[in-house]
């Protein structure tokens, strides 16, 4: 491998703020932020909106829109009028 081309590679903890989340994992992400980890380490931290704990397609629980009301509103927009 060439020398001085490559990222450096890190310990990261990603932390998502929806669901209170964290998870520690190498990555070359460069944050200021830092968080004290479990084991008493100060890590660089990624604060994320949404993760594998919170994303409905992970969870399985879905927030059902009001179909009947988003129609009703589109109707009333686009609708011929008459």
């Amino acid at each position: 491998m060439k020398q001085g081309i490559h990222p450096e590679v890190r310990d990261v903890v990603f932390q998502d703020l929806s669901c209170d989340f964290a998870i520690l994992t190498k990555s070359t992400m460069k944050t200021k932020d830092t968080i004290t980890w479990k084991d008493g380490k100060e890590y660089p931290v990624f604060k994320t909106d949404i993760s594998s704990q919170s994303h409905p397609f992970y969870t399985g629980k879905q927030r059902v829109a009001d179909a009947e009301g988003r129609a009703e509103r589109f109707k009333r927009k686009y609708g011929r009028s008459k």
